[in-house]
């Protein structure tokens, strides 16, 4: 049976490496600078008043943290499939890695769904639209439909895209960091605010930075992506480790900026209460000048950058577990000549709009929030076992040099993320929409497992773990 599936897997052509540094380092920060800059900025302030800076500096050292391991584990073990496949070689308890693997891919999915929500709202503020909630919910799906459109032209053409639209998300908060100074210049803008530790539900102060810290951490995802797309990049042993945290760090960089200027313009009951908060800040800062016009458009390229990348990553998630038979086999199958995924983009594609059309009706305003809150929740637990994973490995020897974490950073990653997944730090509709996605996954895997035994006997498992993106 093992040799059967062995020449099934073969008979899929493998996907193209297309990725160089340049190509990557535009996918990373294209990754992080999108959604959650653009969207949460209001809901971060609402939690800790005008500090918002805070929350996204401690989201940057939790995310940091966790990059050293994943550099570690990506250079040690250079295949894809990224924290599944560091689980497995760390455990290799092969229902644990399901989880991961599906929570990594259920991520992208939150997160994308995020992305298209904004777009639909920004797209109805730039025209000047009165569609209410269900128009934005309708034009949400559309989107998402389109950039399953485009993820089926293939990777090459997808992350070609990529580059234009992360340099318009780049232009676009750069325009807020500009407009910024010259309300400064002006002596329009308000910096006493920045100062300001105050919560919206008379938590402490602790425990209100902490919420914060949670939901400005999905501003801070995005490298771990690469690290499943480590199949398409050319020569990773040489160029993750300098592209990851070069791109890391500009993100955090140009957050903080933009945060600063975001509250000292804006009142931060105006920020928490708009659902496109850079646009205020713009409108804001420069009165009378057309920016706010074509703001809302940028905005709209600017989230459908990380929308693209996440659909990305989750249907060649979902493609490895297929190939590897721990999910239906259909899922792993490729279109001849564009050699991408269709079924699993096809699949991805409707657990988004299932996410959107349900969560917008229930959630209205607090849509982005829910949703971008459950990818910070979801990959805080993926962090949270990749830290430990780290550790666990550092007994396996491997020929080859790699780069290395410093000793004790991946201790600390476990604790940060840990406290980071309590109810203290997220809201109890994070964990019910990650808990219908991971329940979803079970399903699959339960079906999967029952037929394979039924067929052969065979138990469902991950044979080739570092095959488990192709």
């Amino acid at each position: 049976m093992s040799s059967d599936i062995s020449s099934r897997e073969t008979d899929q052509p493998a996907l193209k490496r297309v990725m160089g540094p340049k190509l990557l380092l535009l996918f990373i920060v294209g990754d992080i600078l999108g959604t959650g800059v653009y969207a949460l900025t209001g809901q971060v302030a609402a939690e800790v008043g005008g500090a918002g800076w805070a929350p996204i500096l401690l989201a940057f050292a939790v995310a940091a943290v966790t990059a050293f391991s994943y550099l570690e584990l990506v250079t040690k073990y250079p295949q894809a499939a990224g924290a599944a496949l560091y689980t497995h070689k760390a455990f290799g308890v092969h229902f644990l890695t399901f989880i991961v693997a599906f929570a990594v891919l259920s991520s992208g999915i939150t997160s994308a769904s995020t992305a298209s929500r904004f777009f639909a709202a920004n797209l109805v503020e730039g025209f000047r639209l009165d569609w209410g909630t269900t128009g934005i919910t309708i034009t949400a799906v559309c989107f998402m439909a389109l950039l399953a459109l485009i993820n089926l032209r293939g990777v090459g053409e997808s992350v070609k895209f990529n580059v234009v639209l992360t340099l318009v998300e780049l232009i676009g908060l750069l325009l807020v960091i500009f407009v910024g100074f010259w309300a400064i210049a002006q002596g329009n803008a308000d910096f006493s605010r920045i100062l300001i530790f105050e919560s919206s539900e008379d938590k402490s102060v602790f425990l209100a930075l902490t919420g914060a810290t949670a939901l400005a951490f999905f501003s801070m995802v995005g490298f771990e992506d690469s690290v499943n797309m480590v199949e398409e990049v050319k020569n990773p042993l040489k160029i993750f480790p300098k592209v990851m945290l070069t791109g890391l760090s500009a993100a955090a960089v140009i957050y903080v900026l933009v945060s600063i200027t975001s509250v000292a313009l804006v009142p931060v009951g105006l920020l928490a209460e708009s659902e496109t908060p850079l646009l205020e800040v713009v409108r804001t800062g420069a009165p009378g000048v057309p920016i706010d016009i074509i703001y809302p458009f940028i905005s709209m390229f600017a989230v459908a950058n990380t929308a693209l990348i996440n659909m990305l990553m989750a249907s060649r998630l979902l493609y490895g577990m297929a190939r590897q038979r721990v999910l239906p086999p259909v899922l792993g199958r490729v279109l001849p000549g564009r050699r991408s995924p269709w079924v699993s983009i096809v699949f991805t594609t409707l657990i988004a709009f299932g996410l959107i059309i349900v969560i917008s009706q229930l959630m209205a305003e607090e849509t982005a929030s829910a949703l971008g809150g459950t990818t910070a929740l979801l990959l805080l637990a993926v962090f949270a076992v990749v830290n430990v994973a780290v550790l666990v490995l550092r007994r396996d020897k491997v020929d080859t040099d790699h780069f290395r974490s410093p000793r004790y950073l991946p201790y600390l990653g476990v604790v940060t993320c840990a406290f980071l997944l309590g109810p203290w730090a997220q809201d109890p509709i994070e964990y019910q929409i990650a808990g219908v996605l991971i329940a979803l996954g079970i399903v699959l895997w339960a079906g999967t497992w029952l037929w394979n035994r039924s067929v052969s006997g065979a138990e469902t498992r991950f044979r080739h773990p570092e095959d488990l993106e192709g």
